[in-house]
């Protein structure tokens, strides 16, 4: 696509950006203990990848080296480290990914608790994250400018968790639905009388 604002060498330059996100994105999924380790502070986007197993409804494109994973989700970061390390594994509040999850998993009594927002209780959260440690693998790209390349590879690869640029006949209903139910599960105290 050429708008008014990028000029020929411009796309040129997003479409290889997004072709080698694409490459590594679709690279070896690590496990968690791994990722956190080789994680750098730069900017960039990130997949979480599962054994189909995990969300039998929820089909995931598969992973080009471990056919055994498919895709679950897709997201950008200023800092891959943080975003990962401080949000998607620790904080409810601030994780899509995570109030997602943890809706999709209402089977497995996960509870939440109203602050300024919905959240999950210090000892799910924990629990939460001890489940993606042992479910869920990760793969990355560092770009410097990864909100310029998302969308194409949201729109390219229809990450199942993802419902945010997604074509509409993409978006999973029990995604909408786990993420419904998890917004609704906790209320802000009402006032006394």
């Amino acid at each position: 696509m050429n708008t008014p604002e990028m000029r020929p060498d411009d796309v040129r330059t997003n479409e290889a950006r997004t072709a080698e996100a694409l490459r590594l994105l679709s690279g070896t999924p690590v496990g968690l203990d791994v990722a956190v380790k080789g994680l750098s502070r730069g900017s960039g986007v990130y997949a979480w990848w599962a054994a189909p197993s995990t969300f039998p409804e929820l089909p995931g494109p598969p992973n080009g080296h471990v056919p055994s994973l498919r895709l679950l989700y897709l997201g950008r970061a200023t800092s891959l480290r943080g975003r990962i390390l401080r949000t998607h594994l620790r904080r409810s509040g601030s994780s899509t990914l995570r109030r997602t999850l943890a809706g999709l998993l209402a089977s497995e009594g996960y509870r939440t608790t109203w602050t300024n927002r919905v959240v999950l209780v210090p000892e799910d959260e924990a629990r939460l994250t001890a489940w993606m440690y042992a479910h869920l693998r990760l793969t990355w790209a560092e770009d410097a400018e990864p909100a310029a390349i998302e969308a194409e590879l949201v729109r390219r690869l229809h990450p199942p968790l993802n419902v945010h640029g997604v074509d509409p006949e993409h978006v999973q209903a029990a995604v909408v639905a786990a993420k419904n139910a998890y917004n609704t599960s906790s209320r802000p105290a009402e006032p006394a009388p």
